[in-house]
């Protein structure tokens, strides 16, 4: 497969993302990719892995808060294990938790333990996790200008929103941004990240952790509203016109108990009782509840916590035609297009910056 390399090279800026997490592994392989070399460094010990010497993959398991790494007959204890390119940049390989998981990654790879847990984060630069992202979070058949706006919010997302957790800044599941393998350079999201590299929301000169939702069921709906704490961008309800006409709708049974959590703590409870009950048990927090003899009815529309993009209608709105940034007009009201610094790593600094495409700042204005 052809992987997207180094293609963003004027946008580079790093983020490091935690993966496999969810499989709480305790034990690793990582595994070179054909006509490519790894080096893998453990301690004081280096490894080359590569094919054409007939040794290309490694293990690595946990011993308390330490790692064993071993390549071939060769066992090394090691606090941490770096692999990475030759010249220490990154390259691409693939990690797996062996009969559970394998994916492909372009980046350099860093794994300590904790408590026995293996802790992997694989760092990359910002366009190659702007491009796996979107791949990862959108459907197969959502037009270009839907990604493109995918792409933008992944984007801005990820330069706002750093250090989300202790030991990387954002981890591949949704409390942060699904990610899995980077997409193929002829892929249709590849085209949408490359398209609008470096593109980026602000909101009053500083950079937007803009959320989305898969469904909003007709409105998107303001953090205050779902009980979550209040961001820099304090979002806006708008109408959805495709939800609204072509609601998801969906019932569900819940305790009394959890009913009334839902109506006191909002969003963090809906996903209380998601990691507890499965993660379809409330899809959203647009419902009513009727209470019945033995537990609470919920009948609902949308799908996720309803605030910023809505998925399924940006994807209506580019097959009628809409353009990517008339779509983040839509969604995110009174917030600025504009192009990042390549070397901008956060949002402690205002961004006075230019869109590439007119010369100037766009105004998304309501």
């Amino acid at each position: 497969m052809c992987v997207l390399v180094a293609a963003y090279s004027s946008y580079a800026q790093d983020v490091r993302i935690g993966v496999l997490g969810l499989f709480h592994p305790r034990q690793l392989t990582v595994k070179a990719t054909p006509a490519e070399a790894l080096i893998v460094r453990a301690g004081d010990e280096s490894f080359v892995l590569e094919r054409s010497s007939g040794q290309d993959a490694a293990s690595i398991t946990s011993s308390g808060d330490d790692l064993i790494l071993q390549v071939g007959n060769q066992l090394v204890r090691a606090s941490a294990i770096h692999a990475a390119s030759r010249s220490g940049d990154a390259t691409n390989f693939v990690l797996a938790v062996p009969a559970k998981i394998s994916r492909q990654y372009h980046g350099v790879l860093d794994v300590k333990a904790l408590s026995g847990i293996l802790v992997p984060a694989v760092r990359m630069d910002l366009e190659t996790a702007v491009a796996s992202a979107v791949q990862a979070e959108s459907d197969g058949d959502t037009p270009l200008e839907g990604l493109k706006a995918q792409s933008v919010a992944t984007r801005s997302y990820f330069v706002a929103a750093r250090e989300r957790h202790h030991d990387f800044d954002f981890c591949d599941t949704t409390h942060c941004q699904f990610l899995r393998e980077p997409p193929a350079a002829d892929s249709i999201a590849f085209r949408a990240a490359f398209a609008t590299r470096g593109l980026v929301l602000a909101y009053r000169e500083y950079p937007v952790a803009a959320m989305f939702t898969r469904s909003c069921g007709g409105r998107t709906r303001t953090p205050d509203e779902v009980g979550m704490s209040h961001p820099a961008y304090p979002y806006f309800p708008v109408v959805c016109d495709y939800c609204l006409r072509n609601p998801s709708r969906w019932t569900r049974h819940v305790s009394q108990a959890d009913a009334i959590d839902l109506h006191r703590r909002g969003e963090a409870s809906r996903l209380d009782i998601d990691r507890r009950l499965g993660w379809d048990a409330v899809p959203s927090n647009n419902f009513t509840a009727r209470r019945n003899a033995q537990d609470v009815v919920l009948a609902g529309t949308g799908q996720g916590h309803g605030i910023g993009l809505c998925q399924r209608g940006a994807k209506a709105m580019a097959e009628e035609g809409v353009s990517f940034r008339e779509i983040l007009i839509h969604y995110y009201p009174n917030t600025t297009l504009v192009e990042i610094d390549p070397h901008h790593v956060g949002a402690s600094a205002p961004l006075v910056l230019r869109d590439r495409n007119v010369g100037r700042t766009i105004d998304l204005q309501r």
